[in-house]
């Protein structure tokens, strides 16, 4: 029986009682999909699946969409690698919400741990229904009906800023113009409102000067990332974290280095937040 264990107020729950290796049949699929819903982001521990079972799972919800910046698994187009290494260390530390550079970002993300530090390494999650829910009325009604500018150059900056850089993701660049997302979207699912901002990809709020832009991005960024909106995984090996993109943003803490690290991770296509 699939049960759900909450790990913090806002957001988060492990799941035990499922083993991903096996078919995701109806009553698994409804009862993972209402948990995903409520809890905004699952966990589950000591699951040793292969890429062909962390792409069926990723398919029950939809369909796979590859991230253009990352390498992927042999054989399997839809896993992207995010490896750190002493040589090749990691260079995203910030919060953020998965590619929402795409016209229509992703519905989830699901991150199998594959090479874990012996210490650190853990990643928090943040809700952005909670953070939205926790506004005043007048401010949510000020942000209602405003949009907001999402850049994969800006994301990416430091490393086109590295030598080979632009050689390197030119052509994501090319295929990824900035996109206008609503700062508040309301769950297709949930019909829940939430905040659509995150310090990685969000450039600026239409419609305000440079300096109002800056003073309201710079509120909703720290109001987002609160400690009361947030929990904390910690990652062991065969661990794994599935996200609603639509509801949560997530950091890495980058506190192992120069231990390595390696992750599997499967985004499922979304659709144009309203």
């Amino acid at each position: 029986m699939i049960e759900f264990q909450p790990t913090a107020g806002a957001l988060g729950a492990e799941v035990t009682g499922i083993d991903l290796r096996r078919p995701i049949d109806d009553a698994a699929f409804d009862a993972l999909e209402r948990g995903l819903l409520l809890h905004q982001v699952l966990f589950f521990r000591d699951q040793a699946i292969g890429p062909e079972h962390h792409r069926a799972l990723a398919r029950r919800f939809g369909e796979p969409v590859a991230h253009p910046a990352y390498p992927h698994v042999d054989g399997f187009d839809e896993i992207n690698v995010l490896e750190s290494t002493e040589e090749n260390p990691t260079k995203i530390d910030t919060w953020h919400t998965d590619m929402t550079f795409l016209a229509e970002p992703p519905l989830g993300s699901i991150l199998r741990g594959r090479v874990i530090p012996a210490h650190g390494g853990d990643t928090m999650f943040a809700s952005l229904i909670a953070a939205y829910e926790s506004l005043s009325e007048r401010m949510q009604r000020y942000l209602d009906g405003l949009t907001a500018l999402h850049s994969f150059a800006h994301g990416f900056r430091h490393s086109l800023a590295e030598p080979g850089g632009w050689e390197r993701l030119g052509e994501a660049v090319r295929a990824n113009p900035p996109v206008s997302h609503p700062v508040v979207r309301t769950h297709p699912r949930s019909g829940r409102r939430a905040l659509f901002v995150n310090r990685l990809f969000t450039t600026h709020i239409e419609g305000l000067r440079e300096a109002e832009s800056e003073a309201v991005l710079r509120f909703l960024f720290d109001h987002l990332e609160l400690p009361e909106h947030s929990c904390r995984f910690r990652w062991q090996a065969d661990s794994i974290a599935f996200w609603d993109n639509r509801a949560t943003l997530h950091r890495p803490i980058n506190d192992y280095l120069p231990a390595p690290r390696r992750m599997e991770r499967i985004t499922i296509r979304g659709d144009r937040p309203r």
